[in-house]
């Protein structure tokens, strides 16, 4: 599991702010190239929005979905970066004083197949690229750097998907 933390000058509601626009995740996600679509009512738990990540001429397009969501205190998503990987991501939030938040990101694997990438092993590098993202998170949640604009398509959630979704097994407690 890779855990990171980060503090920011900003109050939880501000972070989670952040958290709550699927555009944002192309900017502060290491590795995102761009966000697709997204569901109405994201983050509320089956919600989702598709993304490209990559590095270089490497593209894969996948999904993320909210899993568990208490705004402004936590946030649990499936993260899928498929045939790579799948994980689960979890962000708490949690009041250091009136304008300061703790982001506290913890990353495990999702499935068989992701443990040969999410390891003891892989886990610095993991860490390494997590301290970066939350470094761009807090960046967005301080002002200092502007969440993306512009509308984002409505995804398509067909019944297939939903199925898969209440089928699998649940996260990992925090």
């Amino acid at each position: 599991m890779a855990h990171n933390e980060i503090d920011v000058d900003a109050a939880p509601e501000a972070v989670f702010g952040v958290l709550a626009d699927p555009r944002s995740y192309a900017r502060w996600v290491v590795g995102s190239r761009a966000i697709r679509r997204a569901d109405r009512g994201w983050p509320n738990p089956g919600t989702a929005f598709d993304h490209t990540v990559g590095i270089g001429p490497l593209r894969l397009k996948d999904h993320s979905e909210a899993v568990e969501c208490e705004p402004p205190r936590l946030l649990r998503l499936r993260v899928k970066a498929r045939p790579l990987t799948v994980a689960w991501v979890t962000l708490r939030m949690t009041q250091l004083d009136r304008k300061r938040t703790r982001i506290t990101m913890d990353e495990h694997p999702a499935d068989m197949r992701s443990r040969i990438f999410l390891n003891p092993l892989s886990d610095p590098l993991v860490r390494l690229r997590n301290r970066e993202s939350l470094r761009r998170l807090k960046a967005l949640a301080e002002r200092r750097e502007p969440i993306p604009t512009g509308t984002l398509p409505a995804r398509e959630s067909d019944a297939e998907a939903f199925v898969e979704a209440s089928s699998r097994p649940a996260p990992p407690a925090g």
